[in-house]
């Protein structure tokens, strides 16, 4: 496995799971938490959900799935931005999701988007969770370089762990300022939707060139991501089959001809551009 290093010093997979539209089936349940299961056994031990996420049916499944494992487990949640206020942050982390995964405390809350709440105190409802015990660290969703230097600037901004934004070969805008200014204040990046949600699979010159690798295209865009430095990346989890081919991503090194190609194929940004939001 590699590792990225959080602000804090603590390292975490580069390679975890999504779990985006993940919990909404009964049906599939208990094929969804095997999967989970499954990824942390292998040490894909960063998981990431949202309230928002079936209205809390993903939470819920992947508290099933690490029932009696947290302390295994990187676990990563995130919060609607209308209720990143004082009031209304507690209740959504603790009357709600703590109880919906069934632990005592959320190893990385992150604000969803950023919304209408003034950002000084959506950090101050963070803190007064970090200091309860019920996080141990927040970031954000989402954010743009704007979004960020505000961020920052606040006090204490210094303290966001970790920014998750869409981030793929078909999606690379953030390499022209967001991706340099997080990687400046040694803030990871979040790669979520790294496959583009199935697109990149489609992709004839992808295809191609994965399978003069002797990878599947799914493979080579997540080796992509993870050859980049302080870059996590959380493809979807719904079953031991794509846990499988992700996991294996981590042993495709890409050459120099190979990167070249791939910037052929999918050109880095530019100038800069709005960002990109699934």
């Amino acid at each position: 496995m590699k590792y990225v290093t959080l602000p804090s010093g603590e390292q975490v997979p580069a390679l975890g799971m999504g779990t985006y539209m993940i919990g909404e089936n009964r049906s599939l349940h208990a094929e969804e938490i095997a999967a989970l299961q499954y990824g942390i056994d292998l040490g894909m031990a960063l998981i990431d959900t949202a309230e928002m996420y079936g209205k809390g049916a993903s939470e819920q499944l992947v508290g099933e799935a690490i029932r009696g494992r947290h302390e295994q487990v990187f676990l990563v949640s995130k919060v609607y931005p209308h209720r990143a206020t004082h009031k209304g942050m507690p209740i959504a982390c603790g009357e709600y999701s703590l109880k919906r995964l069934g632990v005592d405390y959320i190893d990385l809350y992150l604000v969803h988007w950023r919304g209408d709440v003034p950002l000084a105190e959506t950090i101050e409802a963070f803190e007064q969770l970090r200091s309860q015990g019920k996080i141990r660290y927040w970031g954000v969703s989402n954010f743009d370089t704007d979004d960020m230097r505000t961020l920052c600037a606040l006090p204490g901004g210094e303290h966001a762990a970790a920014n998750q934004v869409l981030y793929a070969l078909s999606h690379r805008g953030i390499e022209w300022d967001l991706l340099p200014y997080c990687g400046e204040r040694k803030i990871p990046i979040m790669a979520y939707s790294p496959i583009d949600r199935t697109r990149l699979l489609h992709y004839p010159g992808l295809s191609t060139l994965a399978e003069k690798r002797g990878m599947k295209p799914a493979q080579l865009a997540l080796a992509w991501l993870l050859h980049r430095e302080q870059v996590i990346v959380i493809p979807k989890a719904s079953s031991r089959a794509h846990i499988k081919q992700n996991f294996a991503a981590l042993d495709c090194p890409l050459d120099t001809e190979t990167l070249a190609e791939l910037d052929r194929l999918f050109p880095p940004p530019c100038d800069a551009s709005p960002l990109e939001k699934q």
